[in-house]
Formats: C-alpha cells, structure tokens, sequence
C-alpha cells in the first residue's frame, strides 16, 4: 500500500480520492494540498486526509510515496519539475501540458531524477479500449488506413464547465484539452504520432455554458488517416473506430466492442466495467514498486501534447498545421 497525496481537491481530484479510498489495496490518499484548506474540511474529515497549502512542505514528507496532480492544466509542468526534484513520482492528470516544449521539460526533468511519471488518460483502461488495442496490434484487421473517434459529455447543461476551465488559457481549443485529448491519446496509442491536423471549430454559444463543434482531420505520420469530432452540449458519447483493409473494430464507449470483417458477421464483444480512475492509480503504484512497467510510454505523453498544441494552432488559424520540433502553420 502506498501512501499518496494528491494535489487539487476540486471534482476530478475528489474523484481520484473517492476511487480509491477504503476499497484499494495498493493506494491509499493520506495527504491534500488545496489553495484554501477550510473549504475541504468536510471532504478531508470524510477520507482522513491532512490538508495543507503548502505543496513544498508536503513533497518534503518522507511517508509520502506518489504526487497526484488535479491542479489547472497550466501549473502541472512546474508542479511535476518540483515533484521530480523532490524525488517524488508524480501521476499528473491530462493535459500532461499545454505545449511541446512544456511537456518534454516535465518529462525531462522526471528522467533526470529517475522518478516516474504518469498521466490521466484514464480511458487507456476502459476494457474496449484495451480489447481495441489488442486486436490493432494483432494484425487482423489488416493494414491500417484510418482511424475515427467521438467524444462528447454533456459539459455545458452538466456545468462541469466553469472557473479556470471556461478560461481559453487554461483550456485551449474548444473541446479539445478537457474531453477530446482521451481521444487523440487513443489514436497516438493505437496509430502514432501525427504529421499533420486541420480543426473547425464552430461556438455558437461561449463558456460557460458553451454550445459547439470541433471537427479535426489527421495525418499520422505512417500516412494513415483519421478524424476527431465532439459536440461538448449532447449526452456522453464515446466511440473510437479503426479501419483496416481486412476489417474494422469499434470501441463503443467504455465496455463494448464491435468487430467487422470481411465475409464475416458482425461480431459484438461486452466487458464487466471497471472503475478506470482507480485501474490507473493501481497501474503507477505497481510500475513504483517494479510489479509492472507504466503502460503509458513518456513518448506518447508528449506526442499527446504536441497534436494538442498543433490543433489548438489549427483551431486558431483554421489552417492545416504541421507537426515538426516547432509547430509551422501552413499559409
């Protein structure tokens, strides 16, 4: 069991501590680092977490074995360089980073301290997902010639969608850094890096209670092509669909997939649920203690955030944007 502090007590921090609290045996929240620590007392008192303010005393702490950062996207590359220097692994929920060059300086700094780093894709551990990658892999369908993907969540009507997440400097490009990058960490997990992105982004109603579309074309790099769309106002939708000259596999939300060969019928494959937050919290733990190895590669980590920065150049341009070591925008 490890003891792990996390960084951030709004929703999705409380989330992490709910998933795992009393009903893990290989994480256990011991620790909160919060702006105004009076505002968590319930919560904290709930889950028997000792809350500070002050993230520097607490990456001092010895009994404190793993970082778990909930915090506004842009403070996550400081926060992880600080965690690495401290020698403290540290699990950094998504965007790892809101640039290239950030997130290769968080990674960086990771390697050069030997701790390990993580992220919160948690859809990586959806068992459709994981059943999806294990039939890419597989060859069966195939060569691969393009990937489709969906991902809307209903944000406006739920107002999950509001303080610094309304803001488009800690939210960039729509819908793209909140709910859209699960899908692009599926296509680079499942294809590879990008070469190229187009985005249309049409706001027809502003934060917070935006009504709009973002619609992405791709271009990886092995010359497969793909496209990302999300409609951040309907009801949850999620599905990532692979084709290949030999067949297709669909990821239909987190527990089904469907299987389309040639000359085949049609083949639908059911999973038991799981709680996603909790397999990945379990999947670092392990990968700390050397059970496993962490299987999101820092690799894909920033290959993730670069195809963030390019769409969130292409929404703003609405111009084709290449990926290189610095993004170019194409005239």
């Amino acid at each position: 069991m490890l003891d792990a502090a996390i960084v951030g007590l709004g929703r999705w921090g409380q989330n992490h501590v709910n998933s795992v609290q009393g009903v893990s045996k290989r994480v256990h929240f011991t620790r909160a680092v919060v702006n105004h620590p009076e505002k968590s007392r319930e919560f904290a008192a709930k889950h028997g977490l000792r809350v500070t303010a002050d993230y520097e005393e607490l990456l001092a702490d010895p009994a404190i074995k793993m970082i778990v950062l909930a915090t506004p996207n842009s403070l996550h590359p400081a926060q992880i360089v600080a965690a690495a220097q401290a020698g403290k692994p540290v699990l950094c929920e998504k965007p790892l980073a809101l640039t290239h060059a950030e997130a290769e300086r968080a990674v960086r700094a990771c390697e050069e301290s030997g701790v390990l780093l993580g992220v919160g894709q948690d859809k990586r551990f959806w068992p459709s997902m994981q059943e999806l990658k294990r039939v890419v892999d597989s060859g069966v369908l195939g060569e691969v010639l393009h990937v489709e993907g969906h991902f809307s969540n209903e944000n406006a009507s739920n107002k999950l969608h509001h303080g610094w997440r309304e803001s488009p400097a800690e939210s960039p490009g729509g819908s793209i850094t909140a709910t859209g990058i699960h899908v692009l960490d599926a296509f680079i997990n499942l294809i590879g890096p990008l070469r190229r992105v187009s985005a249309q982004h049409i706001l027809k109603r502003p934060p917070p209670e935006s009504l709009d579309t973002l619609s992405i074309t791709f271009e990886f790099a092995n010359r497969v092509s793909g496209v990302l769309c999300g409609v951040r106002a309907t009801p949850l939708f999620w599905r990532v669909h692979v084709f290949g000259n030999q067949g297709s596999a669909e990821a239909a939300g987190p527990n089904e997939l469907v299987l389309r060969m040639s000359g085949g019928k049609l083949e639908r494959r059911t999973f038991e649920p799981v709680n996603a937050l909790r397999a990945n919290l379990e999947a670092f733990a392990d990968a700390i203690e050397g059970r496993a190895e962490y299987p999101i590669s820092t690799t894909q980590m920033v290959d993730v955030i670069a195809g963030l920065e390019a769409i969130v150049a292409a929404v703003g341009t609405n111009g084709p944007v290449t990926l290189t070591r610095r993004i170019e925008i194409e005239r």
